[in-house]
């Protein structure tokens, strides 16, 4: 299996000559091998109300060939989006790979008949109304007493195309579908590409060795699983911290929230009682010891003479009378 690597120009002139309307190339990712047909299995049941279905899909390890990546259920990241599948497209001579992406509408998948509603134009598993998605139990495994958005349409089972499950657009054998024009008019919508928690299940599933084609030599033992594998294998997935949630997160109004929503940190600042300043002890002051002075002076204080008393019988006194 010998990897060829083209260029962006290349690829796009390719698929203007052959009158194609190709997006979301991955460039890189092309090989002269054709992926195996995609198994039929049985769709687990929705395990949470508002979730959408992933298909499962073949994807390619330079090394060791396509594996299997199983089909999930996982949230969209926007209310009123929805997923269109990747696929491989006979470009060049080479199948190269065109991702998946969610946008307001199902745009050209290759005409892959991937089931479960993906028929191989649009998808007829349900649908948005009113911010809530409905889904068709004619199609959409559920179960009723968790999901109660509800509808049966069984006129779409009978409209379904069946391709033999082959798995590549164009090529010996491929399939011969061009896009219509409402899904190349989905094509060139705003769109948004598979979320961190999509793809870590992909990585999740690269890790499985039965799910390589040189092990199960087409037939994968793990072909669905209710939740994405990183959901469950990955450490910190029940907090959320997967990064699988923009910033313009959907309201599921009514509705169990997706267990992958990343839940904030919220970490309250810690506050300290300010330190009460040092009172410094006032110095204490001690009365200067009184010196006294030894042998001090004494004042001489002049008492003046007494004065001499009058002679008796004297003149220029009292006389008194007897």
């Amino acid at each position: 299996m010998k990897k060829t690597i083209l260029s962006l120009t290349l690829l796009l002139a390719v698929g203007l000559l052959a009158g194609r309307v190709d997006a979301q190339i991955n460039v890189g990712i092309s090989v002269r091998v054709a992926p195996p047909a995609i198994p039929v299995y049985t769709q687990p049941p929705c395990p949470v109300d508002g979730y959408l279905w992933v298909p499962g899909y073949w994807a390619w390890d330079e090394e060791l060939g396509y594996y299997w990546v199983p089909g999930y259920w996982t949230a969209p990241p926007e209310v009123g989006y929805l997923w269109t599948p990747g696929y491989w497209g006979w470009v060049g001579g080479v199948y190269a790979w065109h991702g998946g992406y969610w946008g307001p509408h199902v745009g050209f998948y290759g005409g892959v008949n991937y089931g479960c509603g993906y028929s191989g134009a649009g998808y007829v598993g349900g649908g948005w109304y009113g911010g809530h998605f409905r889904y068709n139990t004619a199609v959409t495994n559920v179960n009723t007493t968790i999901v109660h958005n509800t509808y049966i349409n069984r006129t779409v089972v009978n409209n379904v195309t069946v391709n033999n499950r082959v798995s590549y657009n164009g090529g010996p054998g491929g399939v011969r579908t061009q896009p219509s024009r409402e899904e190349a008019v989905a094509m060139n919508e705003r769109h948004i590409a598979a979320t961190n928690m999509q793809s870590q299940h992909q990585q999740s599933a690269h890790q499985d060795r039965n799910a390589f084609v040189n092990v199960n030599h087409g037939h994968p033992s793990t072909t669905a699983v209710a939740r994405p594998m990183s959901f469950n294998n990955h450490p910190t997935a029940n907090t959320g911290h997967i990064g699988d949630v923009p910033h313009n997160r959907p309201q599921y109004h009514g509705q169990a929230q997706p267990e992958n929503r990343v839940q904030p940190q919220m970490h309250q600042p810690q506050y300290h009682a300010p330190a009460q300043p040092q009172v410094h002890q006032q110095p204490q002051y001690h009365a200067q010891p009184q010196f006294q002075p030894q042998n001090r002076p004494q004042p001489q204080v002049n008492h003046p003479a007494p004065r001499p008393a009058p002679p008796h019988g004297g003149g220029g006194g009292e006389h008194h009378h007897g």
